[in-house]
């Protein structure tokens, strides 16, 4: 089990790192083979803290500290309300409302280059509530996060380090409040310091690849990485039907 976490959350924080999003909903499905929700849930937030340490330290230089303090204040105190809900709203209606519109606007996006979000402090502001309010409730709101740091069109360096620095406070915020609750079983304190090992370096090779890609292509990316996780919340939505 262990051998086989271990190379998904190596590549899960590879495209993560690329993206600047996606590591946890990609490890997240197949973490639910092994262990359940909770156990799954608290699993993945550790390795996400430990892979946005390693971002926000390979690409420290591009932080944009007047971004952060807009959207991740609101996304902390949004991500507590989202992790206290978890039961009482359905997750499977909201995975496909997500789905859709993350899905129309990455299509939007890359059929018209133009199209995004007025990179205002409003936007900020609502887009941090938004993505940490599903990143406490469902565990994915770094999707919904990139959607809106892509509009405002920063460059690759500061969009990652930003982004990684945002999760991590919602990490942070969450992750007691699951510890809390009894999520993770003392069994699975050891495997900890492994899932650190991977994320540093999956953040790493993944900052290789991201210094290789010219400015265009990298946003081109990070926008098929919107589709293809849309895609995927799409049909979770569905099956709930």
């Amino acid at each position: 089990m262990a051998a086989a976490l271990l190379v998904i959350a190596f590549l899960a924080e590879v495209v993560g790192t690329i993206a600047g999003f996606g590591s946890s909903t990609l490890f997240l499905p197949f973490a639910l083979f092994f262990v359940d929700f909770p156990t799954a849930l608290i699993l993945v937030a550790c390795f996400h803290i430990f892979g946005n340490l390693g971002r926000i330290a390979f690409f420290r230089h591009g932080l944009d500290t007047r971004l952060l303090l807009l959207f991740g204040i609101p996304s902390v105190l949004f991500t507590v309300l989202g992790a206290l809900l978890i039961g009482a709203i359905p997750q499977e209606m909201l995975k496909l409302a997500l789905g859709i519109f993350l899905l129309l606007f990455s299509i939007a996006s890359l059929a018209k280059p133009g199209f995004a979000f007025q990179p205002s402090s409003r936007h900020a502001v609502i887009g941090g509530s938004l993505s940490g309010f599903l990143a406490g409730l469902i565990g994915t709101g770094g999707a919904l996060r990139g959607a809106f740091l892509t509009s405002f069109r920063l460059q690759k360096e500061r969009y990652i380090a930003t982004a990684a620095a945002i999760a991590l406070a919602v990490d942070i915020t969450r992750i007691p409040i699951y510890l809390g609750s009894g999520f993770l079983d003392p069994q699975f304190y050891s495997f900890l310091p492994l899932l650190l090992v991977i994320a540093i370096a999956g953040s790493y090779a993944g900052k290789r690849i991201v210094d290789a890609l010219p400015q265009q292509l990298f946003r081109k990316i990070v926008l098929a990485a919107l589709a293809a996780v849309s895609l995927k919340l799409v049909y979770d939505g569905i099956l709930f039907f």
